[in-house]
């Protein structure tokens, strides 16, 4: 076969990449005599250099961050978690859908357009090459949550088949200390579960009105995100069409257009909808919603594998690292193109080798221990998702994930904050491992932000599987050595770079604090 230059020129690169990749494996005697801090560096040293793209899933970089791991794991002499493979593959769907014209028309006692992006950004999950809505009817249904255990149901008494719900960002603790858990944002708070909740009552859309301060992030991150290549599992045998036909975010001047349309007071509906006893109502508006949609199906994978216990009849203790970031896009002020994902979450990924490791070099355990680095968490945590549906150890016998999100770098701290506390006895295995470092535990209450919510632990959680975030503490061992490198300047950007003057006490500290949990997990008598 006669290939042209530019084939073989990218055959050239491809094969240079992988040398130099294959060469920096780290060997068994660099495992038997390299320090923790020296392996947890070079871990992430090499699973955040430029050669690795940014490990976004579904390009070529991908098969090399997957092959790394896989080949750590097979060094360390782990067994590969799915059936006799290290890997396990799913699909998914990216689309990207486009209003035909400049945005959507809607007419109640006048007529509005609803301006894309500016007043909406919509999308789809489905696999079709158009989404056509005739007449969609609009419903206000406040914070669009059914949460019996609160005494909340914005849905009772509406009928939002067939229709378009908007639905308010966050819940209603975020307004009022006394409803829900105060500012401690429940899961009904999240855009995910308001487009899960439209779903199971049967609507054809959901847009959620975002709000800066309850989303905690500015319009620009709704637009950013989901211009392009919105991603979901895809599911081949239903093409998705049992998903929303629309989902989006609608902003506040937008929701303004609605309710002028509607003849309707949008400040009243929502005052209206923060208290209880509040009742969804339909805006008697209407509009088409013509959509061109392109879709690609691609394949992307978790990597994972397993140490056997020896009792306990199946029983395991998941140990959890995303390996996807957000590869090459838009360039910093730099010129700087390249999201390397060094702290996120190549340090987390690091984290989880060590803990592998140090495992691996112990009796063997009571229970099984898994070793999991989900693919795409940083698109919604969907890795993760297809895993607790489809789990090496069952999720009834899967007994606490132990997630590593975002570790490093860190300075030493007196204290370890812990979110999502307070559901399980996994509170007490943290204080007791933290106590032992001469540290403390602080369970953060503020969770205003749903952060609890953003990483691949909680996936687990609505599983019934026991999960917390371990952040690093407030309060540093040394207040003349602050943190070089604090999340604020680095996140989801790409000067997320790895430095070999990275301050790793603190992180070492943590890795070995979730070690210690876990080793009480693995060898609990009952």
């Amino acid at each position: 076969m006669r290939m042209n230059a530019k084939e073989l020129v990218m055959i050239i690169v491809f094969v240079a990449m992988g040398l130099a990749i294959a060469s920096a494996q780290i060997t068994q005697e660099q495992l038997q005599n390299g320090s923790d801090e020296q392996l947890l560096r070079e871990w992430t040293r090499v699973l955040s250099h430029d050669e690795f793209g940014g490990r976004k899933p579904m390009t070529p970089y991908e098969d090399k961050t997957v092959n790394y791991l896989a080949r750590q794991l097979q060094v360390m002499g782990l067994e590969p978690a799915f059936n006799g493979s290290w890997f396990q593959p799913f699909e998914m769907i990216a689309v990207t859908a486009k209003p035909v014209g400049s945005g959507f028309p809607v007419s109640g006692k006048k007529k509005t357009l609803l301006r894309y992006p500016d007043d909406l950004i919509i999308w789809t999950s489905r696999a079709t090459e158009k989404i056509d809505l005739k007449k969609a009817e609009y419903v206000f249904c406040g914070f669009g949550i059914n949460a019996p255990e609160y005494g909340w149901n914005d849905y009772e008494g509406i009928d939002v088949k067939g229709k378009i719900v908007v639905v308010m960002v966050n819940d209603p603790g975020f307004y009022n200390s006394q409803l829900f858990r105060g500012r401690n944002m429940t899961y009904y708070g999240r855009w995910t579960y308001k487009f899960e909740e439209a779903l199971r009552q049967g609507a054809a859309g959901c847009l959620v009105l975002h709000n800066t301060e309850a989303a905690s992030y500015g319009w620009h991150v709704c637009v950013n995100g989901h211009l392009s290549d919105n991603l979901a599992i895809y599911n081949p045998n239903t093409r998705n069409v049992g998903e929303l036909a629309v989902r989006g975010w609608l902003h506040e001047d937008g929701f303004k257009k609605l309710f002028l349309a509607a003849g309707m007071d949008a400040g009243k509906a929502l005052a209206d909808a923060k208290k209880p006893g509040f009742k969804s109502f339909t805006l008697n508006v209407k509009g088409d919603v013509d959509m061109d949609v392109t879709y690609n199906i691609k394949k992307t994978q978790n990597v994972g594998g397993i140490l056997r216990g020896n009792g306990h009849n199946g029983e395991a203790v998941v140990f959890c690292a995303h390996w996807d970031h957000l590869g090459i896009g838009k360039a910093d002020e730099h010129g700087d193109t390249i999201y390397n994902g060094a702290a996120d979450n190549a340090s987390g990924m690091a984290g989880a080798l060590l803990v592998a490791k140090k495992f691996k070099e112990m009796p063997q355990p009571q229970r099984d221990l898994v070793f999991i680095f989900p693919s795409s968490e940083e698109s919604g945590l969907f890795g993760s998702a297809y895993y607790c549906d489809h789990p090496v150890a069952p999720m009834e016998k899967t007994v606490a994930c132990l997630n590593f999100e975002s570790i490093g770098p860190a300075e030493l701290t007196r204290d370890v904050v812990i979110l999502g506390g307070g559901e399980s006895d996994l509170d007490h295995y943290y204080v007791a491992a933290a106590a032992a470092q001469g540290r403390y535990i602080y369970f953060d209450d503020d969770n205003s932000d749903g952060w609890f919510y953003r990483s691949d632990h909680y996936n687990f959680v609505k599983k019934g599987v026991p999960a917390v975030v371990l952040e690093n503490g407030r309060h540093p061992a040394d207040v003349s050595k602050p943190n070089k490198y604090p999340m604020p300047v680095w996140y989801h950007k790409p000067c997320d770079e790895y430095h070999d003057d990275w301050d790793l006490n603190g992180t070492l500290s943590n890795v070995n604090l979730i070690f210690s949990v876990g080793l009480s997990l693995a060898n609990k008598s009952h």
